[in-house]
């Protein structure tokens, strides 16, 4: 496997996961563990009164039942969320009134109040599961049931229910861009388009639930935590803040994660609570989530309320933006971090020369929300790519036409929008241009007519789609160079399936020349990985070709003066390439295997020759990459039913550099299918009054399936950034990134000859069918000729 950058090698890691020898976190015990489970609030805002266990202690087998109360005389700390960026691009929101951006407290077992249905009140431990879910049966808990609220616009008002003392529910009351330029392009602009809408929330339903196992050991004063997660090195920090011990008391290690998609980033209180009880107990205990304990208690996504408005003159030039965001962080304030990447983003890849926005996030009786896959930049791409389609229909323009005269163009690279950030390169009218290629675009009047014949809608949907992958700043890389013929590469990030384990060999193996299947990837252990941001925001990659590149720059570096003593030549006579150092001109070579043994074992090399090949890098990088694209997608509606059957869907996707094209593929493959799910199917519901959760399983949660989707086209586009060694800027995110947009623009487009301009997600069958009988009333006639001139 003597793949480099840029080649298709097939992942090391799918043999052995594929054939059932994976290791995710369900799969772990330790010896004479115990299990706890979680008893949950039923209610969305209750005051805790008391909490009677005696009933559950005399259970058979039960071992302890621990209350909020019990953690605060123990002195658990809340949990130290990182609620704004760690990497902050050039925009950064403050409050109008100049406070800081609060961070709610956080207790991972609270003792005075429930804040949303599925909070955990108490934990159970006993010797099997089943006698702890037995013991959660007869915990009785004596809640006071407070007024709950669980809208942002209603948890926005004056008067609303508060959730946290001393917090009002609006975290978050910030300006970004212009304000007074703005109004004063709007009232001289010729056309003015409106947007009002809600980008519903959903949850990320990975694979694998949540599970962990902690042990403590009393004799060294160590906890031990393992858990799948998006980063070891953070949760070991964030634990150890919240048992009150130093670091180095804490290690916490994580083998295979069923998926992430952000929701595994942020510090679970059933962690923590899990340590503690191994302390209380003097035992292991292991706690694994259920699927509807997942759907009430994991970190959940999106749910921002829009109101947004686009000026344009009367050639169809874009002269401001200006709108509201209005973001549901739920009962604690996790993260800011969608809210403040939306915002910066909401001119997408169009030159708008003055914008503004209020920025606002609201408390809500809801579970927390968390950056999720692309956070806050499907929202952004939602509202602008909507507003374009609704001012090319509404005006009679062509919505290709009206996108190409507004685009950024190359020449204009580093870009400054209205709103803060500065784009380092891109050339978006070529992406556009590849999608509209891929997808026949000028195709699409003909084959309207053929769906027409029998009897189907067919809509065509386009969404260009900028993002800003930043993420914690600081990364290392150690690289050892084995005498037995393999490297071990230690780095801070933690795959959850994206293939780390192929794509960050093809590095060694481009720079080092050491083939793939010799290559080993540690990732998973705290006492080996000491410094790491783990994997979000599009970052592992981006940062590991930094720091992975460094580090094999001082192994050559190092190689070659082992070598050029080894060949009794001066060192800048020797050359490495291929794996090995040669004396240049000549055939007198030695292998960095070589190399490396002879360090071990050469008894006259200098002292700071001998001993392991080995070398490290330790960066901190605050600069933000943009990644871009274009996605075309076309649909069939059935006007009958009103069901929508996605039949060809193209993405275009700049990463700036590939380093295997075959992961970067799935990776866009699998964005999509989480975009194109929440388009049409997903959201987490819930009932005003009481703040029940009604979408709390899989029979009210609908998941995007295989005939849910086409066979995908999708190509690579690459234009470094240069931002970074390799001139990466990140592919995980970008299939999520435009498909909200793109899917609502082709069944807006499909449904044109009924009057409707905009449905709101999801956009399910029941919502299609609706806006075809309303349009039907209004006098619509379904067999007139639809209007294709914004698709010439």
């Amino acid at each position: 496997m003597n793949a480099a950058i840029g080649q298709a090698l097939r992942r090391k890691e799918d043999l052995r996961l594929i054939t059932g020898a994976g290791r995710y976190s369900d799969d772990v015990d330790m010896p004479g563990q115990a299990y706890a489970y979680m008893v949950r609030s039923p209610h969305a805002h209750a005051r805790i009164r008391a909490i009677e266990t005696a009933r559950a202690l005399a259970l058979p087998g039960v071992l302890a039942v621990l209350t909020g109360r019990d953690a605060a005389v123990d002195g658990l700390r809340p949990i130290p969320h990182s609620t704004a960026l760690s990497s902050p691009p050039d925009i950064a929101l403050k409050n109008r009134d100049g406070s800081p951006l609060p961070m709610t407290p956080h207790a991972p077992l609270p003792a005075d109040c429930a804040r949303f249905v599925g909070e955990a009140v108490a934990m159970v431990v006993a010797e099997t599961v089943h006698a702890a879910m037995d013991g959660a049966e007869c915990v009785k808990v004596d809640y006071d049931v407070l007024p709950c609220v669980t809208g942002a616009l209603t948890a926005a008002k004056a008067g609303a229910p508060t959730l946290h003392d001393g917090y009002a529910n609006v975290c978050i009351d910030a300006d970004a861009g212009d304000l007074a330029a703005t109004e004063q392009a709007f009232a001289r602009a010729a056309h003015v388009v409106r947007l009002a809408t809600w980008i519903q929330r959903v949850t990320g339903v990975p694979m694998e639930p949540r599970a962990a196992v902690a042990c403590y050991d009393g004799a060294s004063g160590r906890y031990w935590l393992h858990a799948g997660s998006g980063g070891i090195v953070r949760q070991k920090g964030e634990l150890a803040g919240i048992l009150g011990v130093p670091p180095a008391a804490v290690r916490v290690t994580a083998n295979d994660i069923g998926g992430n998609f952000g929701t595994r980033n942020a510090f679970f209180p059933e962690f923590a609570l899990i340590a503690w009880a191994s302390k209380r107990i003097g035992r292991p205990v292991k706690w694994t989530c259920e699927r509807h304990e997942a759907f009430l208690s994991d970190y959940q996504g999106r749910d921002l309320t829009v109101e947004a408005e686009l000026a344009l003159d009367a050639d169809g030039r874009f002269v401001a933006l200006r709108g509201s965001n209005l973001s549901n962080v739920g009962a604690h304030s996790v993260s800011y971090v969608p809210l403040i990447k939306g915002v910066g983003l909401m001119t997408s890849v169009y030159q708008v020369p003055v914008a503004h926005i209020r920025a606002r996030a609201v408390l809500s009786n809801t579970a927390p929300t968390n950056p999720y896959r692309s956070a806050g930049r499907p929202e952004a791409m939602f509202v602008i790519e909507r507003l374009i389609s609704i001012a090319a229909r509404r005006h009679g323009l062509d919505e290709v036409t009206l996108r190409r005269c507004n685009l950024v163009p190359s020449s204009a690279m580093p870009y400054a929008n209205p709103l803060g950030l500065t784009y380092d390169s891109g050339a978006y009218e070529q992406a556009m241009d590849q999608a509209l290629a891929l997808s026949d675009w000028n195709g699409f009047p003909q084959r309207r007519r053929h769906c027409a014949r029998r009897g189907r809608l067919r809509g065509i949907g386009i969404a260009n789609y900028v993002e800003a992958t930043s993420g914690m700043p600081r990364e290392r890389a150690e690289i050892l160079v084995r005498p037995d013929g393999g490297v071990d590469v230690v780095i801070g990030t933690l795959s959850s399936g994206q293939g780390h384990e192929t794509s960050f060999s093809q590095l060694i193996t481009e720079w080092l020349g050491i083939a793939a299947e010799h290559v080993r990837i540690i990732t998973h252990d705290t006492d080996i990985v000491t410094v790491g941001g783990g994997s979000h925001s599009a970052r592992s990659m981006r940062f590991a070709g930094i720091v992975i590149g460094k580090a094999a720059d001082a192994i050559i570096a190092k190689g070659k003066r082992i070598a050029a003593h080894l060949l009794e030549a001066a060192e800048h006579d020797i050359a490495f390439a291929d794996g090995a150092f040669a004396i240049a001109g000549t055939d007198r070579r030695i292998g960095l295997i070589e190399a490396a043994a002879a360090a071990q074992t050469c008894a006259d090399l200098p002292d700071d020759l001998r001993g392991a090949l080995r070398a490290e890098c330790d960066e901190t990088m605050r600069v933000c990459a943009f990644p871009f694209g274009c996605h075309v997608c076309e649909v069939e509606i059935d006007a009958e039913t009103g069901a929508a059957e996605i039949v060809k869907y193209v993405a275009v996707d700049d990463v700036g550099r590939a380093v295997n094209p075959l992961i970067v593929h799935g990776q866009t493959h699998g964005g999509i299918a989480q975009g194109v799910g929440q388009a049409l199917l997903e959201q987490c519901l819930y009932e005003g009054a009481s703040g029940q959760l009604l979408s709390a399983s899989f029979m009210d949660y609908p998941m995007p399936r295989a005939d849910t989707l086409p066979s995908f086209v999708t190509a690579i586009s690459e234009v470094p950034s240069a931002t970074n060694r390799l001139g990466i800027r990140g592919g995980g995110e970008g299939g999520t990134t435009p498909a909200l947009a793109v899917v609502v623009n082709a069944i807006v487009n499909a449904l044109a000859d009924y009057g409707v301009d905009h449905l709101e997600m999801p956009v399910t069958p029941e919502r299609i069918w609706r806006a075809i009988e309303a349009g039907k009333r209004r006098g619509a006639r379904p067999d007139a000729p639809a209007d294709e001139r914004e698709l010439s």
